[in-house]
């Protein structure tokens, strides 16, 4: 059974990954190896917290080294909203402008590489899939509520998803303090092969994304 390490900056970004990977693959038999954060088996965080600075980390560590002896693959997400950070890092404009979402992906790409190392990175990069989000996952989402131009977004994804939670649910997601249940039953509906193919277009890094896992050309044996 193939298997893939999870580095992310939060749980509800393992669990909207997780669901994208049952969706693609068309089955819920997948080993998912939560890396960065660890959890417990009661989905939740074990150490409570996450971030952007914690991903950089972990990819410089000795653990994530080791992770390729038990993972297949590892996939690293991250998002972009606060690239521009001190010790992120990645300006989101150039001389000829914004960046666009595919260019701003290549940035931190290569940003990885040099904190990952050079030779390590050329050895496994086969086995890295990237899950770069810009400017932040809840983006991924919204091609479940929208048919119209805000798909698309990379801005004020968290904003634009609440206004049609408020609609169609009973609940809102707290920038502050992110529900993984919410997130769970948002992303629950990326599990369904075809809506999942037919909506990660929609949105520009999640089509990165989607195009990352199928260049592995990864095939998952149905042990039935």
């Amino acid at each position: 059974m193939i298997s893939f390490g999870l580095i992310t900056e939060g749980l509800t970004d393992q669990i909207v990954i997780e669901d994208i990977l049952s969706g693609y693959f068309n089955t819920d038999d997948i080993i998912v190896n939560p890396l960065q954060p660890e959890r417990d088996k009661d989905d939740e965080n074990k150490s409570n917290y996450g971030g952007w600075t914690l991903v950089f980390k972990y990819c410089q560590s000795k653990d994530f080294r080791e992770a390729f002896q038990f993972n297949e693959y590892v996939i690293i997400q991250i998002d972009t909203d606060v690239s521009e950070e001190i010790n992120y890092n990645i300006p989101k404009r150039d001389e000829n402008g914004e960046l666009t979402p595919e260019q701003l992906i290549e940035k931190v790409k290569e940003k990885f590489q040099l904190l990952i190392g050079e030779d390590f990175y050329i050895k496994y990069n086969h086995k890295i899939i990237f899950a770069i989000a810009v400017h932040s996952i809840e983006c991924w989402l919204l091609p479940l509520y929208y048919q119209d131009k805000r798909k698309a977004k990379i801005t004020n994804c968290l904003n634009t998803l609440n206004q049609e939670l408020g609609k169609g649910e009973s609940f809102r997601i707290d920038a502050n303090k992110k529900n993984p249940q919410y997130y769970r039953k948002v992303s629950r509906q990326y599990c369904k092969q075809k809506v999942l193919m037919k909506l990660y277009q929609e949105n520009p890094s999640f089509k990165v994304f989607i195009q990352e896992i199928e260049k592995r050309n990864i095939v998952i044996e149905d042990d039935g």
